[in-house]
């Protein structure tokens, strides 16, 4: 039984805009029926302003799914294409609360829905089926090396089971393991040749650096986990390493360790220092 907080269970039991738009001016398809997944995402868009006024969705899938996409469509609707086509299936799951680790890959079934419906407004054609044959790494889910190569950066994946949960890649037969590991290593090795920071970048001092932290605990982190009855409590900071206990709900949550690394920790890294390690303090 998966690990669902109230918010993903209100929006899979009580899905918004489920339904379809006839007359759709987007229209973009993600997933396959055949992998046990598939999303078409419709949208009405005021073509003078490029204001999504309009959203639905139908889905084939679970509860991770349907809840995904339900919360994307409130997340657009109302938006200019220029502020939707921005959206990550980390803010899918921001939205959310939160996702089981093993059902990330709804949320990048919903990013990849409204890339097609951006690209089917605009006019740009999806690869041809023979091309998209070529680059596939993994043969029992249809996923190409691009859509891994992707998601790993965007997400910061690392292993084997990080793609799968996430694409679902490598979860079936395991024959691609050696290729998701060798586009892993690509991935990593890319990121360690990107320029360092300019020198003129300003060091924080240890007083700036904890004011900092605590202030992306106060804006950014602690709303979502109090949403759900939880809460982070900052024990000490030593270097980069960022010491913390949770409370609460979170405290005996299975996904906390997913939180900590998959939502605090990039939020840390995104508003005080790229450096930052959260590490979780048993009582």
């Amino acid at each position: 039984m998966w690990d669902y907080n109230e918010k993903v269970k209100e929006y899979f039991l009580n899905p918004r805009n489920a339904g379809e738009i006839p007359d759709a001016d987007a229209v973009g398809e993600a997933g396959s029926l055949a992998c046990g997944d598939q999303l078409k995402l419709m949208l009405k868009i005021d073509r003078a302003t490029e204001i999504i006024t309009d959203a639905k969705f139908q889905t084939f899938g679970c509860g991770s799914a349907i809840a995904s996409a339900a919360a994307l469509t409130e997340m657009i609707i109302g938006k200019p294409l220029s502020e939707a086509e921005k959206i990550t299936n980390k803010d899918i799951v921001d939205f959310l609360g939160g996702l089981p680790v093993e059902k990330m890959h709804c949320s990048v079934m919903g990013q990849e829905a409204l890339e097609a419906a951006i690209n089917y407004y605009r006019g740009k054609s999806p690869e041809p089926l023979e091309e998209r044959k070529r680059h596939i790494v993994c043969e029992c889910f249809g996923v190409t090396d691009e859509e891994i190569i992707r998601v790993a950066r965007d997400n910061h994946l690392t292993t084997v089971e990080d793609i799968t949960h996430y694409t679902k890649a490598g979860g079936g037969c395991m024959s691609c393991h050696d290729k998701i590991r060798q586009i892993l290593r690509q991935v990593t090795a890319e990121s360690a040749e990107k320029p360092a920071a300019p020198s003129g970048v300003r060091k924080l001092t240890n007083i700036q650096k904890m004011r900092l932290i605590e202030e992306t605990f106060e804006k950014e982190i602690r709303p979502m986990l109090r949403a759900d009855g939880g809460d982070i409590e900052l024990i000490d900071i030593e270097g980069n390493r960022v010491l913390v206990s949770l409370r609460g709900m979170c405290s005996s949550c299975v996904s906390a360790s997913f939180t900590l690394k998959k939502y605090v920790e990039p939020k840390l890294r995104e508003f005080v220092s790229p450096d930052l390690v959260i590490e979780e303090v048993k009582p």
